[in-house]
Formats: structure tokens, sequence, C-alpha cells
């Protein structure tokens, strides 16, 4: 038999395991899991039981048919959880067969959150306002990366750059304001002070949380406008699970990923992978060579292994990206034969481990340790369009490379009771940056971050918490001052609740703002190493009303907030650069935010949701020689979200709107404050979603940015640090695109 005939084999014979390998439940005690409202089965739920005398708890799921075998050994809790279900506890009994009706939250308010918790907590018993993002609205959107996923939300803005990639806007604030973390891990390599979004794929992601507005004293550093935590996947009940998905846009994007995933006994395993390809676009009417939107293809890959044992859990972990993004120059005279193409290529690794022990009287110790490094390698070639044939250049400004690295260690100490009225987290935060290459500063540069941070929950009666907080930095660059915050949360009746906080913030310049040189095509940036760091106080109020009625469900939230920040950094043209375009990091003296926010939706369980959200935010630069914006400067964002599903088949429609209104954009052009403007504009998605065979396959369809945007009108705009800012508009999108997406998802259970 031949090798290829051989892998076929092998190939349908694991298939045909897999589609076999449920096993049947027989005549053991088993649980069933039956929706409350509609009587249907949940399948994959999630089941523990926690023996009442051993303590250890045990892991299973629901199957289909929403059943899960009693296999205990002793009498023991159990706690039965799923999205968009209220958890359900209850205590059980070896041989005891129950059949259990959960009640579903249509607005989702049950669901867990982990950022900035003590321990665990469901998202409206938190004290601060956290949005959940899931998987369920990951893929209604058809989201591949972070850009697709958050570019719809009413409270943010993403900006497009076609080298340094895609960023993000919360309440005014970009760039370094935003803090990324990977599981609790901060995530390094920014570019001009933004991560690429692109740069962040959801192929393994359960959900997303996010916390807009300060967050400095649990997080330090980056944490003014928000925190942005994105949670990966983790197997807690499945034997075996096998993912494989596919991804295709008429733009010329195509993506491939899959997982595989087991778990035996107190060990669980994971590994996930995928490649993605884009290749590149401009608008039809720009002819030249170099496109506006680069090419690039990526790999990427995780694993992790987790060890539970009684109260203690252990899970280490790693991810690896490459991103290899194509820069074509046009074609130079005096024959227009060659062309100089720039080949950037990002490698971005991380090893962490998490221990998690449940020590007495509900307190939790929690560490957290990383390695992660950054790696960005630029070559330059001169490319004969004639033979194909590529020489590198010999210029050393045309090759480059930079390598950070960052090591990370996070300690806690939490009592979380909910029964008592003063409940305390105690935490060791301690960050080590390094950074090296040619166009360092000196070749080298190292920054480091070390933190102890306290703060105590009070809750005088029920309905009323407080939660102070303190911040000792020692940061070996900046005098760091004490940071400081107040939130309270008061539940005003059972479906209204008010939050509230105050936070001071500090942020030192990161190593590239201080000493990193980068030049190409359409960018020259220059460090600052004379940079102030930044200081700010922020206030975030919000109230809310959520109420569920049967098969309804109302939520409405209004909230503002209003940030003050001294030293903020940003771009500004060189003096005397004149055509050049040479940008460095500068401190603008005072810079403001201010606005509100006001949402809305209507849920009627299971088929129809709808949500709108209306955004104001406004802008007010104030500098030392009394010049000024003349006032906050206003803008306004609309988006609506409607989705039915219906049950029988399946079938699911979404449709996905928003207006982003006309951003100002205050900047500096050499030592005067200017202002300048991109004008507004309407997007709009639409997808439809299938389930398939138990929902083991699902298969999406749609449209985006049906309205066809591409490039925006700006007026006045400085550049930003990279030619061609100015009048000829922003580049926000491909155009029109339609989309289909696959993906297979198998679980076998014992």
């Amino acid at each position: 038999m031949s090798q290829r005939h051989l892998g076929i084999g092998v190939f349908w014979f694991l298939f045909v395991y897999l589609l076999t390998g449920e096993q049947s439940l027989g005549q053991q005690a088993f649980i069933t899991v039956l929706d409350q409202k509609s009587r249907e089965p949940v399948a994959f739920a999630h089941i523990c039981f926690e023996g009442l005398k051993s303590g250890t708890p045990k892991y299973c799921a629901t199957s289909f048919e929403g059943k899960a075998l009693n296999d205990i050994k002793e009498k023991s809790k159990l706690a039965i959880s799923f999205v968009g279900y209220k958890t359900y506890y209850d205590t059980i009994s070896p041989g005891e067969s129950k059949e259990i009706h959960l009640q579903p939250t249509v607005l989702n308010m049950d669901e867990l959150v982990v950022t900035a918790q003590y321990t665990p907590e469901r998202a409206d018993k938190s004290i601060y306002k956290v949005s959940v993002i899931n998987s369920r609205q990951i893929e209604l959107k058809a989201a591949v990366n972070m850009a697709d996923l958050l570019k719809n939300e009413v409270s943010m803005n993403v900006r497009q750059d076609g080298v340094l990639g895609t960023s993000l806007n919360i309440q005014g604030l970009s760039g370094e304001n935003v803090k990324f973390l990977m599981d609790g891990v901060p995530m390094i390599g920014r570019m001009n002070g933004n991560f690429d979004l692109n740069q962040i794929n959801l192929n393994n992601v359960d959900h997303i949380e996010v916390i807009e507005g300060p967050m400095s004293v649990i997080y330090g550093s980056n944490a003014l406008a928000g925190v942005v935590n994105i949670i990966t996947k983790e197997n807690k009940s499945a034997n075996l699970s096998t993912v494989a998905n596919a991804y295709m846009e008429s733009v010329g994007t195509y993506n491939f990923d899959g997982s595989v995933a087991m778990k035996l006994d107190r060990h669980t395993f994971g590994i996930a992978g995928g490649r993605n390809f884009f290749g590149g676009y401009s608008p039809p009417s720009d002819t030249g060579r170099s496109l506006v939107f680069k090419p690039r293809r990526q790999y990427f890959a995780d694993g992790y292994y987790a060890y539970t044992f009684k109260k203690i859990k252990v899970k280490i972990g790693g991810d690896y990206f490459n991103e290899l993004l194509q820069d074509k120059g046009n074609l130079q005279p005096p024959y227009y034969e060659k062309a100089f193409d720039s080949y950037f290529t990002t490698v971005r690794y991380n090893a962490r481990v998490d221990l998690n022990w449940h020590l007495w009287r509900s307190h939790v110790f929690n560490l957290i340790a990383s390695y992660s490094a950054y790696n960005r390698y630029k070559e330059t070639f001169l490319k004969d369009l004639t033979t194909l044939t590529e020489v590198q250049t010999e210029d050393p400004e045309q090759q480059d490379t930079t390598n950070m690295r960052t090591y990370m260690g996070r300690m806690t100490i939490a009592k979380n009771n909910p029964d008592k009225k003063f409940n305390y987290q105690l935490g060791i935060d301690l960050n080590y940056e390094t950074g090296t290459g040619k166009r360092i500063l000196d070749n080298e540069q190292a920054i480091g971050d070390y933190a102890v941070f306290f703060s105590l929950k009070w809750d005088p009666v029920k309905v009323l918490s407080f939660q102070p907080g303190i911040r000792f930095i020692y940061n070996t660059k900046y005098d760091a001052p004490l940071v400081y915050a107040l939130s309270g949360k008061w539940d005003i009746m059972e479906p209204l609740s008010l939050r509230a906080s105050y936070s001071r913030g500090f942020r030192a310049p990161s190593i590239k703002e201080l000493y990193l040189f980068f030049k190409d095509v359409n960018h020259n940036i220059q460090g600052n190493p004379d940079l102030k760091a930044e200081t700010s106080n922020n206030v975030n109020l919000s109230l809310k009303y959520a109420e569920e009625k049967r098969k309804t469900a109302y939520e409405i939230e209004v909230g503002g907030f209003y940030n003050a920040l001294q030293n903020i950094i940003t771009l500004a043209q060189v003096p005397g650069a004149g055509n050049d375009l040479t940008y460095t990091y500068v401190n603008l003296d005072r810079y403001k935010t201010t606005g509100g926010q006001l949402n809305a939706a209507f849920s009627l369980y299971p088929s129809f949701k709808i949500s709108a959200g209306l955004a104001i935010t406004g802008i007010n630069v104030e500098m030392a020689d009394g010049t000024s914006t003349n006032g906050f400067k206003f803008s306004t964002d609309i988006n609506t979200n409607a989705s039915y599903r219906f049950v029988k088949p399946d079938l699911t429609f979404a449709l996905l709107y928003k207006y982003t209104g006309k951003k100002p954009q205050p900047y500096l052009d050499s030592d005067t404050l200017s202002l300048g403007y991109i004008d507004g504009y309407n997007t709009m998605d639409f997808t439809v979603t299938k389930g398939f065979w138990k929902n083991r396959i699902r298969l999406s369809c749609g449209l985006k940015n049906i309205f066809n945007n591409q490039m925006i009108p700006s007026t006045g705009l400085g550049g930003g640090g990279h030619a061609g800012g100015g009048g000829e508009g922003v580049a926000i999108g491909y155009g029109r695109t339609a989309f289909f997406r696959f993906s297979f998802n198998f679980n076998q259970y014992k």
C-alpha cells in the first residue's frame, strides 16, 4: 500500500472514531439539564462536583441531549453553569438522578469575569463596569481579529495604518493608555504606541473582558484609558475536543486554524495553531505599486498544560506569533523597472505559569510569572521587475533588528467572602523591560517598574459597596507618585444599580517612546529621552437598569467620564525638518477628555435581540504658552446591532451598524498646536449563521463594509508621523467584501 493510501486510511479511521466515540449513558444515574423556559436540552453545560468531605473537585459536561453521568463516590456540592444561564447550586448523592432546569439570563448578566476581581465574579455583581464580548458575539460579528471585533463598539474607535497596523481609542485616549492582557499577562510589541489589533487573532479566544476607565491601582502603567483582557479557551470537561476553522474573504483573505484538547483525570492539555493570509489592498483610484493595506502572512500557535489537585491548580502555557508584512515600493526613475521593497517580520512569543491556591477561610493565593519577547526585523531589497531578482541594499538605514524582552511577576492574596463586610486584596507587581537594537539609543536600554498595591472592599449594607485602593510604585527612570482610587456600587433596587469611581493615574514613557528611532518609506519617528511621565485624574459614573420578565429582558445604561491628563505623550513634527516629515514624541501640557454614553438593549428569548448605543466624546488640549483647542471639541458615535434566530433550523441573521462621527484630531506641527478633523462615516455588516449535525458544524457568510468605505476625507491633519497624512484622507477599510466561514467542533465525553 502506498504512503498516500495509508495516510488516507488513517485519516478516515480517526474521523470515524471521532464520530462514533460518544459512549452511551447506559443505566447509570445521570443528570439531565434543560432550559427552564423552552425545556430544550442544554448541551455542553459545565458541571462541577465537589466532595463534602474530601473537597476534591470533579468536572464533566452535558452531552447533546443535556445529560451527564453521576459517578461520584461521596455526597457532593453540585454547580452547573453555562454561558447565558444562571449558575445552579445544589447537593447530590452517589447514584442519584436529577432533572435540572437552568434559568436563562437573557442579557448575559450572569457571566463570570476575572479582570480586576479578587476572585471570579458575576459581571453584574462586580464593583467595576465590566463588558463581556462572548464567543456568540464573536461569531455573529464574523470577527477574525481584535480589529474586526471592536470596530463596531460605540465607545471605541479603531484606526488603520498600512505598516503600523490598527489601533484602539477608548474615551478619547489611545495608544499606551490602553492595557492589553492575555489571560492576565501584559502583551508587548507596540508600534507608534499602539498595538496592531490585526496581530491579535481570535482563533482560540473564549471571551473578551473590557473595563473602560482607569485601572492604575490594579494594573499600573498603560491602564489610564482602560483594560482589555483576552481570555483564551481551556478545556474543562471534554475528554477530547477538536476544532477546525476556515475563513475566506473576497478581498484576498484566506485563514485556517485548528485546536486539540484532552482531559485525563487531573491533567488537561491543549494545543492550537493556524495560518492567516491577506494579499493587500489599495483603492481602485490608486494605481501605484505601493499598497495602502500591506500584504501580510501570519503563523500562530499556543498550548497549555494544567494540573488540578484538590484546591491547587497549576497552569503552564505559551504562545508564538510570526508575521511577514511586505511594503512594496513604487517604480524608480529613470527607467521605472526597479523598486525598493521592504519586508517587516514580527516575531512574538510568551511563556507563562499560573498558580491558583484556595487557602483557608475564603482566601485565595494567585501567582503569575511570564517571559515575553518581541522581535521586529526589517530588510530592504532592490527588485528588478524585468528579471524578478532581488538584491539586498547596502544602506544600513534600510536594514534593522529591534528586540524587546519583558519579565513579569504578579502575586496576590485575596479574601473574598460575600457573607463578610470586609474583604481585601494585597499584591506585588514586578515588570522589567529591555530593548536592544541599532535603532535604540546606545543599542540597549532597560526600564524596571515595581509596585505593591492594596485594596479593601467594604460592604456596610447588602446593597452598598466601597472599594478604596492604593499603589506604591518604584520606577527605575522616573519618580512615581502615589496612585490611589475609590470605587463604589449602590444597588438602589433589584434591577437598578449605580457605579462610580475616581482614580489617580501614572504612566512612565516606554522604551520605544524614549529611545527607539523608527524609519521606513512612510514613517520617520524619533524617540525623545527628555520626555516627562504622564499623570492623570479620572472620574467615571454609570447608572444601569436591567430586568427580565419571562421571555423578555430590558436593559438601559447611562454613563459619563472625565479624564484630565498632564504631560500626555504625542507625536509632533520636528522643527526645521521641512518636507522630510520627521516626527518625535513630545509632551502636551494638559489633555482632557469628557463625554457620556447611553446604551439600551431588548431581548425576546430565545430568538430576537436588539441593542443600540450613543456615545459623545470631547477633547480639549491646553498648552503652557496659552494656546488651546478653545474648549472641548466633541464627536458623536451611534451603533445598532440586531439578531434573529430561527430555533428549529438553527439559523441566525445579524445586522451590525455604526455611525462614526466627525473626529477632532489635535496635533503639534513643529511647536504650533493645530486641530484637524476626520469626516464622519457609516459602516454596516450583515451575517448569516447556520448550525448542522447537532451543531458540530457551523457555517457563516455575509457582507462586510456594505457602504463600501475606503478613504475618508480629512482636513488639516499633520500626518501622524507618516507621509501623506494631510488632505489625502484616512484609509479605514478595503471596501465592500463578502466572506465565508466554516467551523467544525467535536467533543467526546465519558
